[in-house]
C-alpha cells in the first residue's frame, strides 16, 4: 500500500524520473498497477506537498525560489483531458503533452518543490505567469 507521505517523499527526493514505474522500482512491496490505482484514487495537491515539505526548508540569504514550466510527454495519448500540442525545446518541435508549472525552493544545496499547477489555459483561462504569481 501507498500513502501521501510515501508518495510525496517520493516527488522530494526524485527531481528526474517521477514515473509509476520508478516508483514501484524504490517500493520494494509496491507494484506500478499500485502507484497507478493510488494516483486515481487519491487527488494530491500542492498544499500536500507544501505540508510535508515545509519544515525541510533553511531559509538563508542564499535561498531562492526557482520557477520553471515543464512538458510531460504524452506521445501516445489519443484522448487525454488536458493533452495538447506545445512545443519542447528538448524535442525541437511539438509534442502531445501535459504542461506543467514548478516551484522550487533551493538553499544552495537542498532543492524542494513548494508547488506545482497544470497548465491548461484553455480550461482555467491562466498564463504561466499568472500560475508563477
Amino acid at each position: 500500500m501507498i500513502t501521501k507521505k510515501d508518495y510525496i517523499e517520493y516527488l522530494i527526493s526524485t527531481p528526474i524520473n517521477y514515473t509509476c514505474t520508478n516508483l514501484a522500482k524504490h517500493l520494494k512491496t509496491v507494484s506500478h498497477d499500485a502507484v497507478n490505482d493510488y494516483l486515481h484514487r487519491e487527488r494530491l495537491t500542492s498544499s500536500h506537498i507544501w505540508e510535508q515539505v515545509q519544515p525541510l526548508l533553511k531559509d538563508s540569504p542564499e535561498a531562492c525560489l526557482i520557477v520553471d514550466d515543464s512538458v510531460q510527454a504524452k506521445k501516445h495519448a489519443r484522448r487525454m483531458e488536458m493533452v495538447k500540442h506545445q512545443y519542447s525545446s528538448k524535442e525541437g518541435g511539438l509534442v502531445k503533452d501535459i504542461g506543467v508549472v514548478n516551484l522550487v525552493h533551493t538553499d544552495g544545496e537542498d532543492y524542494y518543490p513548494i508547488d506545482f499547477r497544470i497548465y491548461a489555459k484553455e480550461m482555467d483561462g491562466k498564463t504561466k505567469n499568472d500560475h508563477f504569481r
